[in-house]
C-alpha cells in the first residue's frame, strides 16, 4: 500500500502568525513551535508535496483562509527534539470557511479531529473531508478553477 497524497490543517493565531504574513514571506515559511506531542507526531507524518489547510484560530476569527504545501518534510529545529516543516503558500481560498459552517454541513464527517481535538494545532484531514471544505469555501486561488474569486473571500459567520 502506497503512501498518497495527504491533507492536513495548521492552526495559527493571526496575531502571530497570519495569511498575509505566509504571502509576505514570500510564501515560504518555517512551521515550528509546536509543543504537543499529538501534533509533534502529525508534523513529522507529513511529506513533500501534503497539502494543508491554514486556519485561522482565535476568538477573533475561525477559519479556513488558505492552503499550503509541504516544501520539506520535519526535520530537527533545537535540540530539545522539537522540529518543524516548511510550507509555501498554495493559494487563499476564494470564501473563508468558519468553523461553525463546518460543523454545521452535514456532508463534513462529525469525527472530525478539529471537532474532537479542538486545541490540536496539526490536525489530520480526510480525503473526503477536505473536498467538502474546499466546496464550502469555493476552491482556492491556484486550484484548477480560473475564477481567482478575489471579490467573493469573506467570513461566512456573517451570512447566516
Amino acid at each position: 500500500m502506497g503512501k498518497g497524497k495527504r491533507y492536513w490543517l495548521l492552526k495559527t493565531e493571526p496575531s502571530e502568525w497570519s495569511w498575509s504574513d505566509q504571502e509576505a514571506n514570500g510564501g515560504v515559511s518555517k512551521w515550528d513551535g509546536v509543543k504537543n506531542k499529538q501534533a509533534q507526531k502529525n508534523l513529522r507524518s507529513m511529506t513533500l508535496g501534503d497539502l494543508c489547510f491554514f486556519y485561522h484560530s482565535g476568538t477573533k476569527s475561525r477559519c479556513v483562509v488558505g492552503v499550503v504545501e509541504v516544501a520539506r518534510e520535519w526535520y530537527a529545529d533545537d535540540g530539545e527534539g522539537e522540529g518543524a516543516v516548511d510550507v509555501k503558500a498554495v493559494g487563499e481560498m476564494r470564501r473563508f470557511v468558519d468553523l461553525k459552517e463546518m460543523k454545521g454541513d452535514k456532508g463534513i464527517v462529525k469525527d472530525f479531529v478539529l471537532f474532537r481535538q479542538p486545541r490540536l494545532s496539526v490536525v489530520p484531514v480526510e480525503a473526503d473531508v477536505w473536498k467538502k471544505i474546499c466546496e464550502l469555501g469555493d476552491g482556492f486561488s491556484g486550484d484548477d478553477d480560473d475564477d481567482d474569486g478575489k471579490e467573493d473571500r469573506e467570513s461566512s459567520s456573517d451570512e447566516s
